[in-house]
């Protein structure tokens, strides 16, 4: 036996006497692995623990049977530095709510909205209290108020008040401390009025504003109309005018990578600068005795790539795309010939070397897997026809991206697959030539250019029309449950099942390796119990509540002047993470923004069966009474307040709800004060209760005399992080803990899920930022 497995690790070792060099295929892929299992991480270790790694990976990348592992190490410790050091450059704790005097330069395209006036900008310097302060790195900035006109590419001085970026964190919720981090984004924040912020001098030519002048034009061509924000987006990848309703029927058909400046357009501008080439050189024929083709056309067609994806803003997809143009262009220069995996391994590994956050990306992940399938699906040989071709592709990566889709973004688009049938070959090869034609003369030639654009904004509308047909589909669009990660693997190898080539047996087997991510298992509410899931909505408020066969949504967050809309982006994607596809109840405690602003999207979204509102400025709608209740499930609730005699306004006329199952009690109290408080005591007992703090923790509530007439077992407080306001207020919070009481607040915990049952205490489930913590988690 001991020369058996003698003669086998010889063997072993003899086809594994040369390790393969770094940028092979299975290297890079071993690199990228690398880089993955740190995302898991909920720490980065020390940087010169990072360091080392790189140094002994290095080392050991040149040993057949230690190769592997050091080209795993190696990814991981290089994005690790690489995450270290953007992390390092976020603005410092103390500065935080500080007022700095920074020198700036405004990148990509200002967006002026109806409350405020938005744009990123580049660090040239900063102070603070007269001292030198070593910020450096991107802002995301607002000027509210008027705002003077803030041109792409201008300087300014400015008076600023900063903080480090922050989001909601909730269950299917955008990670927005993941994609600051991915941006190297420094800090957020708004301009201070300061009678020292002027405009600075601008150096130099700057593509940005060249795209702001084309944007412009664009916009004064087809005014404030559909057509012109889609062909906005097509030519300068300027998505600033672009509509919620007009978002919406681009997820619905899942056509939203065409709108922006893809990878597919920038590939098809680079064959463009090839194809003039070629036409110059058969021109003058006796150029390519000096010259090769190769070398004559690869530069302009390097260029003419390099031209559009600086339109484009030199967004993540376009860059990919670049990149691999870039090494193939390089491998015809120098006369040799890769294959198609080793096009993609050297574009991957040029993307890790060049801008490893990039990982952090859903559209990085997208794009690759998308050209990976397509190049998979492609017939070489020609025995099909074009249209078949076509059609396969397509379904192949409907199909093969369908796990991405919904790990990332918790939905997928049931009619996408036709939409993209139609939209992907129409906008490619018509509605982008003619949009890009104008966007390039309608500055030097204004007739022409007009008349370009008049072309491709008549060979859009007719598919725009299309898509919104597509998007009222039922069930267009479908929802799913949040799963993890084991789910996505296990899905992946679904998917690379499913697509093997025709007569492998048991192919149709697959598709059970797909269940656990389409169908996770969730939180099962038994009868009698409640779950309760306090949203993260920042400075607003939004409660679900949850028994065995039916949901209430208590509040729904803000929706603010510049259109954003908690409501649709925090709350219904939180409740479609939980699995939950309608509501029984809507009930708006009072009519304030923040607690009612969301209420329009979730009706859409959810569609409750009924809806009770607190406040006589909110009409339509039966009204909350004290005495009203209706039991589900063998949970109680009760409306305490407001009485027949209490004014139906204002904060005082929140709806206070009492939700009970045997010992396990919820007591929601909106924005009521003091003033009304003692009669809500009263009326909810003496028997333990958790309560969700009165007016997000407010000085004017919270008194002594409610906490000393309840027997309050824990407080939940929902409050934005750093909120103008200062809530909760400190005296308000020491209150509580005073009398032994603990505080949970959304501003440092995330969402807050509990689960009550009859005959035991109420069981904390999860703090959405502790237990989903990463190391980019603030």
């Amino acid at each position: 036996m001991s020369g058996l497995v003698s003669w086998a690790y010889s063997a072993f070792v003899a086809r594994r006497r040369v390790a393969p060099h770094l940028l092979a295929p299975a290297a890079v892929a071993a690199v990228l692995a690398g880089a993955l299992l740190l995302q898991l991480s909920p720490a980065l270790p020390a940087p010169w623990l990072l360091a080392a790694g790189c140094v002994v990976a290095l080392l050991l990348c040149r040993r057949p049977l230690l190769c592997w592992p050091a080209f795993c190490l190696l990814g991981a410790c290089w994005f690790g530095l690489r995450a270290d050091l953007a992390l390092a450059q976020r603005l410092p704790h103390e500065l935080e709510g500080a007022d700095l005097h920074v020198q700036l330069r405004v990148r990509d395209l200002p967006d002026a909205r109806a409350d405020a006036l938005r744009f990123d900008a580049q660090i040239e310097s900063a102070s603070y209290q007269g001292r030198v302060v070593p910020l450096r790195g991107r802002l995301r900035l607002s000027w509210y108020g008027v705002a003077p006109r803030v041109a792409a590419c201008s300087r300014w001085h400015l008076q600023l008040r900063l903080k480090r970026p922050r989001g909601a964190s909730n269950p299917g919720g955008f990670d927005l401390e993941r994609h600051a981090l991915q941006l190297d984004l420094v800090a957020t924040g708004y301009v201070r009025e300061d009678a020292g912020n002027r405009e600075l001098a601008t150096r130099g030519f700057c593509v940005d504003s060249l795209r702001e002048r084309i944007a412009a034009a664009i916009a004064a061509q087809f005014g404030d109309s559909a057509t012109a924000h889609l062909l906005r987006a097509l030519a300068v990848g300027d998505q600033r005018g672009l509509s919620d309703e007009e978002w919406q029927v681009l997820r619905a058909t899942g056509v939203g990578h065409l709108i922006a400046i893809s990878g597919l357009h920038v590939s098809l501008l680079g064959l463009l600068g090839a194809g003039c080439a070629r036409r110059l050189w058969r021109l003058w024929p006796q150029c390519t005795l000096r010259w090769p083709a190769a070398v004559l056309e690869t530069p302009l067609a390097l260029a003419c790539a390099t031209a559009y994806a600086a339109l484009a803003g030199f967004g993540l997809a376009t860059l990919r795309t670049l990149l691999m143009i870039a090494v193939v262009a390089l491998a015809r220069l120098a006369r040799r010939h890769l294959g198609l995996g080793q096009s993609l391994a050297l574009a991957m590994a040029a993307m890790l070397l060049a801008d490893p956050l990039a990982l952090l990306s859903a559209g990085f992940w997208l794009s690759y897997a998308g050209v990976a399938l397509l190049l998979y699906c492609l017939d070489s040989s020609g025995a099909r026809s074009a249209w078949r071709e076509l059609v396969r592709a397509q379904g192949a990566m409907s199909l093969g991206l369908l796990p991405l889709s919904v790990w990332l973004f918790g939905q997928s688009s049931v009619v996408g697959p036709l939409a993209n049938l139609v939209a992907v070959p129409w906008i490619s090869f018509v509605v982008v030539p003619l949009t890009l034609a104008g966007a390039l003369l309608v500055l030097p030639l204004p007739f022409a250019g007009s008349f370009f654009l008049q072309l491709a904004a008549w060979t859009l509308e007719w598919q725009w029309l299309l898509l919104q047909w597509l998007a009222q589909w039922p069930l267009a669009q479908w929802y799913f449950a949040e799963s993890g990660v084991m789910a996505l693997l296990l899905a992946g190898l679904a998917v690379s099942w499913l697509l093997l080539p025709r007569g492998m047996p048991l192919r149709g087997l697959g598709l059970l390796l797909l269940l656990p991510l389409l169908w996770p298992r969730t939180t099962e509410v038994q009868p009698g119990e409640f779950e309760v899931n306090v949203i993260d909505v920042g400075q607003g408020l939004a409660v679900l509540l949850r028994t065995h066969g039916h949901a209430l949504l208590y509040d729904t967050g803000a929706r603010y002047p510049s259109g954003f809309d908690l409501g649709e982006a925090v709350v219904v994607p939180a409740a479609q993470a939980l699995d939950l596809r309608r509501l029984d109840r809507l009930v708006l405690s009072h009519a304030d923004m923040d607690h009612a602003g969301g209420a329009a999207a979730v009706q859409r979204a959810l569609q409750p069966r009924t809806l009770l509102v607190g406040d006589a400025a909110l009409p339509g709608a039966p009204a909350c009474e004290a005495g009203q209740q209706w039991q589900w499930d063998g949970v109680e609730f009760r409306v305490l307040h407001p009485d027949a005699a209490t004014p139906r306004q204002g904060n005082d006329a929140s709806c206070v709800l009492l939700v009970q199952s045997g010992q396990g009690r919820l007591l929601l109290t909106g924005d009521i004060s003091a003033a009304v408080e003692p009669a809500v005591a009263e009326a909810a007992g003496r028997a333990p209760l958790v309560l969700l703090v009165p007016h997000h923790g407010s000085k004017t509530s919270s008194s002594a005399a409610l906490l000393d007439a309840l027997s309050v077992q824990l407080a939940l407080v929902s409050a934005g992080y750093r909120n103008r306001f200062g809530h909760p207020h400190p005296a308000v919070t020491e209150r509580y803990r005073a009398r032994g009481i603990r505080v949970l607040d959304t501003a440092e915990s995330g969402c807050l899920r509990l689960i009550f049952s009859p005959a035991a205490a109420p069981r904390l489930l999860e703090q959405c930022r502790l237990a989903r913590r990463r190391y980019w988690t603030e």
